[in-house]
């Protein structure tokens, strides 16, 4: 089953906007902190990894190329809503709520590189892993891939974000063991929903009738050149 259409589907689109909120709502949950165990995290674990199920559920779809459009539109609107919430609290502010806004909108800008950097940086291989491994198996094994793409994506994004974010605030002999902490959760989150996730993609392959294998193709996150034949 391969079919390749340069249309946006509604499943398509409902996808983007799921995956658009998971990343607007992950940055607003991180202010709120939580333990587990000898570990503090933010609500923004509960909500993140669905970016990276709904980034699987993508590229097995629809191939690397969508994943691409998916990944750069929920970039460039997650941009534009901290640009603006940024804007705004720069205002001069009145009444009781100035500190609450300012504690929500007024992110450090080294916090806001390391997210956005972290970000892409994550979901591009997130979704490479994915689109390649899918051509090595043959189409096979989607589990292992799920989890194989999740786990080199989260690293990724962990590995780039809390360096820069939390320098200087996190020792930096514990920043090994809480990057560790960080993906072996968020890859366990993935281990967890992964039956509704194999679900999901059969409905929507179904649905859609389509199952791209990117073959040929050159992995290039700005373009979707193909690569020439010799």
């Amino acid at each position: 089953m391969q079919k390749k259409s340069q249309q946006v589907s509604l499943l398509f689109a409902v996808m983007a906007t799921l995956f658009t909120t998971c990343l607007m709502a992950a940055n607003l949950f991180a202010l709120k902190q939580f333990s587990f165990g000898p570990v503090n995290f933010t609500g923004a674990l509960l909500v993140f990894p669905l970016s990276y199920i709904i980034n699987d559920v993508v590229a097995e779809v629809w191939g690397f190329g969508r994943a691409r459009m998916l990944i750069w539109t929920a970039f460039g609107m997650n941009f534009l809503f901290v640009m603006l919430g940024a804007a705004v609290d720069a205002l001069p502010g009145v009444g009781e709520n100035v500190e609450s806004f300012h504690s929500i909108f007024g992110l450090a800008p080294r916090v806001a590189v390391a997210s956005f950097l972290a970000f892409l940086v994550g979901s591009f291989m997130n979704a490479a892993v994915m689109s390649k491994m899918k051509v090595w198996s043959n189409g096979r094994w989607f589990v292992l891939r799920a989890v194989a793409s999740t786990l080199a994506g989260e690293l990724c994004d962990s590995v780039i974000f809390f360096p820069i974010a939390l320098a200087g605030i996190v020792p930096w002999e514990l920043m090994p063991s809480f990057v560790l902490w960080q993906v072996g959760l968020k890859t366990t989150y993935e281990l967890v929903v992964l039956p509704i996730t194999v679900r999901v993609v059969r409905a929507v392959k179904r649905k859609e009738e389509i199952d791209v294998y990117d073959k040929d193709i050159k992995y290039n996150i700005f373009g979707s050149k193909k690569k020439k034949l010799s």
